[in-house]
């Protein structure tokens, strides 16, 4: 496995002038000593280890359990992920312990500096990007340290359950956004740079959309929603870190560096489009002009998907330029939340309400901002294809979101098919669509639209499941007695139940 980037606090040893600095890993034995930080060194530290966690090895496991990716030939190193299985250990340092100590832990000088100073646009900020973590660490594991956590008095915190934490950050969001003004400035980041607070209340208010929209199907929240929606103020377009990547070593979006730049010395291949994804979008009858700006080729010039729980090790035909994978590029965004994921949210809301003319129109402006992402025309026809089923909403939104975030964000796309449950599970099972004896491969026979049981699957997770949750981080849990028994591969987190 190529090496992981992780860009620590030995980047803060340095008062930086340009983008090109803040990736710069090299340590500085002048580094400035912990009272002297301030939050315009820190800050972008910050995001960088968010970045690097969520757009590279979130959006790796992600795209596996989503069944976006399967496992290139003769490799293995996500041959586990093909088979729906994770670790405690696997998860532990690059999801739970890069988030806690160089996210989380270093959020908490930021918030105290930028109290200390009342220095509210910094404080929305530095709040925003907690609640985000938090929630992609609940949306992981279920269950974490929040009230007790990251106090170094305190190595045995307790476990809040998900609907506390995401209850906390959402009421940790609303003291922020009743401290700030839109003028009020912001200390240097990456994701507004010199922007006001302004932006950073639109994406407190698309992460609250995120976060209540996720309750709502357990806990009424329908006051809260009403309010946010009829307030309006959503980014108008994609929160993403962008314009911010170097083509170079240590400086590229995290998730090519990891497995499309042959700059850390591997040239290995392991990431490839499932035929789940390339099934749905290609079809006898239809193509969806998105699977050009998603998809390289491959060798044929031809667009193939393998399957979930193999790796075509003893065949003798489809070898690695027989698939086709992802498109990837130095410079590509890692993607937070983005405007197709606010409509198709706002799509929900309405659908709930009954007020489904509204909702097939943020239906339809969700899958045109998926276009306008990347360029491709033919939205209109796409939707014509694809309309909102108003019987069946959930499906409707269900399927059209996992193509879209198939080319930006596979993690928030295994999250949404576990609370939507589309795409569902159909009759064919991926030994129907590549028999590993005979080296047979029947694509034809994928079912548009569906998941599939994986060639190998995890016993412990059983036929037709998804992974529901990771098992609670080892580097958490192992030496903390107060860390519950986990409950199961295939026991939801609390907004799946």
């Amino acid at each position: 496995m190529k090496k992981h980037i992780l860009l620590s606090l030995v980047a803060l040893g340095f008062v930086f002038a340009s983008c090109d600095d803040y990736l710069d890993i090299n340590y500085d034995p002048t580094a400035p000593s912990e009272k002297d930080l301030t939050s315009d060194l820190i800050f972008p530290a910050v995001e960088m280890n968010l970045a690097s966690s969520y757009g590279n090895y979130l959006r790796i496991v992600g795209g596996y359990y989503s069944q976006h990716f399967a496992q290139s030939f003769g490799t293995s190193n996500y041959l586990d992920y093909s088979k729906f299985t994770m670790s405690a250990t696997r998860s532990s340092s690059l999801a739970y312990s890069q988030t806690n100590l160089l996210v989380l832990n270093n959020l908490k000088t930021v918030l105290k500096k930028a109290e200390e100073k009342e220095d509210w646009g910094t404080y929305l900020a530095a709040t925003v990007i907690r609640a985000f973590t938090y929630q992609v660490m609940v949306d992981c594991y279920g269950e974490l340290p929040y009230t007790e956590a990251l106090d170094e008095n305190n190595p045995t915190p307790k476990y809040d359950d998900g609907k506390t934490i995401y209850e906390g950050v959402l009421a940790e969001i609303d003291n922020a956004l009743s401290k700030v003004s839109a003028t009020d400035l912001v200390c240097t980041n990456f994701l507004f740079p010199n922007e006001r607070a302004s932006v950073w209340i639109q994406f407190a208010n698309a992460l609250k959309l995120k976060l209540l929209m996720r309750m709502s199907g357990v806990a009424d929240v329908q006051s809260q929603l009403d309010a946010l929606v009829a307030e309006g103020n959503f980014p108008t377009e994609d929160i993403a870190f962008t314009d911010c990547w170097i083509d170079e070593s240590g400086k590229m979006s995290p998730y090519y560096a990891e497995e499309f730049s042959s700059k850390w010395g591997s040239t290995q291949i392991n990431v490839i489009a499932n035929i789940a994804i390339i099934g749905t979008m290609q079809t006898d009858a239809y193509t969806d002009p998105r699977l050009a700006a998603f998809y390289e080729k491959n060798g044929a010039g031809k667009y193939t998907g393998g399957v979930s729980g193999t790796n075509f090790g003893a065949t003798k035909t489809y070898k690695s330029d027989y698939w086709c994978r992802p498109k990837a590029s130095f410079d590509m965004p890692v993607y937070l939340i983005s405007m197709p994921e606010i409509e198709f949210f706002l799509a929900e809301y309405y659908a709930k309400k009954g007020s489904h003319d509204v909702a097939a129109e943020h239906y339809a402006a969700a899958i045109t901002a998926s276009f306008d992402e990347f360029g491709v025309t033919g939205a209109e026809a796409n939707i014509a294809q694809n309309p909102y089923d108003k019987d069946n909403y959930k499906k409707s939104i269900g399927i059209a979101k996992w193509i879209a975030l198939a080319g930006t964000n596979n993690y928030e796309a295994w999250c949404e098919l576990r609370r939507l449950d589309y795409p569902a599970f159909g009759s064919v099972q991926g030994s129907d669509i590549y028999n590993v004896v005979n080296d047979t491969y029947k694509p034809e026979v994928y079912a548009p639209g569906t998941l599939y049981t994986p060639i190998e699957y995890f016993g412990l997770l059983g036929a037709n499941k998804v992974l529901e949750r990771f098992p609670y981080a080892e580097s958490s849990s192992a030496r903390n007695s107060n860390a519950p028994a986990f409950p199961g591969y295939d026991v939801p987190v609390f907004w799946g139940k």
